[in-house]
Formats: structure tokens, sequence, C-alpha cells
């Protein structure tokens, strides 16, 4: 029996995004990464609320799929356990050309990396790839990449791990190992009352933090 080999071809492709607020108005640009089963056109009406000095870049992860059988609503996911290294790489690949496309148009005073879920994974990976292009990462309801050595950083106002205290995907006991988790590579850390999404208030709260 012939043996089975897996090859690799380089392949155009697009990665879709969508862009809230006025670039020409805004100082501070906001990359906002969304979770496992999300579109970016909806995801980004979450920072609605935010002042016009904020411009908020919502990427999509470039695999969609239905979320229910063969037709219906669809979402979208950064990767799967399948070639999963490849993934990884054209993910941060393309965040980085589309930073620099973004860039290319207007140089920002503060830029910020939020990543929900899934997408802080994807955001964690690219910011380590090359931190010095980011004020500030903050991953929401998300675990730390396992394939990412865990910095420690210093404790400060810089980076930040979110969680709600009702959060469906985290027991009692897993809410607050992930916070020391956090806590020990110098994130700081912000526990609320709330479920798996983003908090309005919390983010108003924190973002008033970073200025």
């Amino acid at each position: 029996m012939a043996e089975i080999q897996e090859f690799g071809i380089e392949v155009s492709k697009k990665m879709r995004y969508y862009t809230l607020g006025n670039i020409e108005k805004a100082d501070t640009l906001l990359i906002a990464l969304h979770g496992f089963g999300q579109l970016s056109k909806y995801f980004i009406k979450k920072f609605e609320f935010l002042p016009d000095n904020y411009l908020i870049l919502a990427p999509e992860g470039m695999h969609r799929f239905y979320l229910q059988g063969n037709s219906g609503r669809v979402g979208a996911s950064w990767m799967t356990k399948e070639a999963r290294e490849l993934d990884i790489a054209e993910n941060t690949n393309a965040l980085q050309s589309l930073l620099k496309t973004i860039k290319a148009e207007k140089q920002f005073s503060k830029i910020i990396l939020l990543g929900f879920s899934q997408g802080g994974a994807t955001a964690a990976r690219w910011y380590f790839s090359v931190a010095e292009q980011f004020d500030h990462l903050i991953l929401w309801a998300s675990v730390f990449p396992p394939d990412l050595e865990k910095p420690k950083l210093e404790m400060n106002t810089k980076n930040y791990f979110v969680l709600g205290n009702q959060d469906e995907y985290y027991s009692e006991a897993q809410q607050f190992s992930e916070i020391e988790a956090y806590k020990e590579i110098g994130f700081n850390t912000i526990h609320f009352d709330g479920k798996h999404d983003i908090h309005q208030v919390v983010l108003s709260v924190l973002f008033g933090k970073l200025k």
C-alpha cells in the first residue's frame, strides 16, 4: 500500500474585519478578537458605547461554519485541533498585516489588544510575539495558551485578565485557579459579577484604569 503524505502550498486568503468609529477623530485603537462561533460584525457592537476617540477594529477568524447542522446561523473560529500550528502562524501573520495596514493610515497614541474567550489565546500568541507594538493586553474569560511559555511580568496596569463569577464555562474552583495563574505571571485581574460576555460597565472601569 502506498504511503499517505501531507503537503501544503501557499495560497492567498483574505481576513475579513470590521471597524467602528472615525479614524480621523480616534487617538486610541482597540483591536478586539471574538470568541468561538461569533462573527465580528455582531461582536463589534459590544463596543458601541466607547467614546469618539476610540477606533474599534474587529478581525474575524478565517474558519467559518454552520453553528447547527448544515444550514442556518454561521459562526467563525480561530482554529481547531487539526493543523493547529499552521493556523496559529497564519492567524498571527494575517493580524500583523492588518495592523500594519491600519497604522499606515493613522498613528495612534495607544493600542489596546483585547481577546475574548477563544480569541484570547490568539491575542496572547500575537501579543507575546511582538509585545512592543501594543500598550495593553486584555484577556477576557480566556485560558492562557498552553503552547506559550508563561512570561514573568512585573505587576503593573499594563495587562489584565477579566472573568465573570457566573461564567458558565468555569466552575468556581476553575475561576479562582485561573485568576491565581494569571496573577503569577504578572496580570492584574478583575473578577466581576456576570456571565461569559463582555460587560460594558466593567470594560469602562477598566479603560479608566489604563489612562
